[in-house]
């Protein structure tokens, strides 16, 4: 489906990709995985056809740059940083619909399973939204679509976690059908998300392995934390995770999805010394994300 071809990139003399050689298909959900500076964002600009380049670079068999409006309607993408746009939030997800000949109520539906109810804030230039509803909304005008490739670059950086179930959610759904790029300078953010790890170095293509496929996105944790003492700062992190306190604030308990198990025990660890026990089990009852906005 993506196929790039010894593609170079240079800025001011400065090689930033270096003879990149990659095929990417149907069913792949990349981790793109690299320092900053490695050149994640550098490739994901010359798939959307934004940067000239040495080399070639393909999706289905056509040129992304010669094709490049045929090809970014079959293109989701989420940008790490949001742009500055300021057009009201309403005007935004019509146009971006119009481009891919998309329903635009089916981005708003998306918006509202990630907890942002975009109808309510139709008339807001999209440059004064929060962080979080600017990520939620850019999800949903890239996922609200019919594509056959989703690119993201750090997708969660802002959402809560009640967002990131929703998000998990919405990418099962497309698993099988599309191909994923999701970039990300830790792997263990996007780990449970994907079945194949792509690493950059200085340009470079250093890793490109399959992994086990096996955390199910829809599944969802029931998690119980017992500390040996009561702790505030403790109970600030895991309330915004949605735990609930017992006993006190020695007993927390709440939900967690499969796939942020990884990153949620990296939150853990910074409390080491405060954790009497964890217990961590499949959930009998799938949790629908929902939540409020950010």
């Amino acid at each position: 489906m993506i196929r790039f071809n010894q593609v170079s990139k240079t800025f001011r003399r400065t090689r930033v990709l270096d003879s990149v050689d990659l095929e990417i298909g149907q069913g792949d959900r990349v981790a793109l995985v690299g320092s900053n500076g490695a050149g994640k964002t550098t490739l994901i600009r010359c798939l959307l056809g934004e940067y000239i380049c040495d080399g070639e670079v393909l999706l289905a068999g056509k040129e992304v740059r010669r094709h490049r409006t045929e090809i970014l309607k079959r293109v989701g993408f989420v940008p790490q940083i949001p742009p500055p746009l300021k057009m009201p939030v309403q005007q935004l997800i019509h146009f971006a619909a119009g481009v891919c000949d998309s329903d635009p109520t089916a981005m708003y539906r998306v918006a509202e399973k990630l907890g942002l109810d975009a109808s309510a804030f139709r008339k807001h230039p999209f440059v004064k939204l929060s962080g979080g509803q600017k990520q939620k909304l850019l999800i949903a005008i890239a996922l609200g679509r019919d594509c056959d490739v989703l690119v993201m670059d750090e997708p969660a950086a802002n959402l809560d976690p009640e967002a990131r179930h929703a998000l998990f959610d919405l990418l099962a759904q497309k698993q099988d059908d599309a191909a994923m790029i999701i970039s990300s300078h830790r792997l263990d953010e996007v780990a449970a998300l994907v079945n194949r790890v792509i690493e950059l170095d200085r340009g470079k293509v250093v890793l490109d392995d399959h992994v086990a496929d096996t955390v199910d996105m829809n599944s969802i944790l029931a998690c119980r934390i017992s500390l040996t003492r009561p702790d505030s700062a403790f109970a600030e992190t895991v309330r915004e995770w949605g735990f609930a306190e017992e006993q006190g604030g020695l007993v927390w308990s709440g939900p967690v999805a499969g796939p942020d198990r990884l990153r949620f025990l990296g939150v853990l660890s910074r409390y080491a010394g405060l954790l009497n026990g964890i217990d961590m089990r499949e959930s009998v009852e799938r949790k629908v994300a929902g939540g409020g906005n950010a």
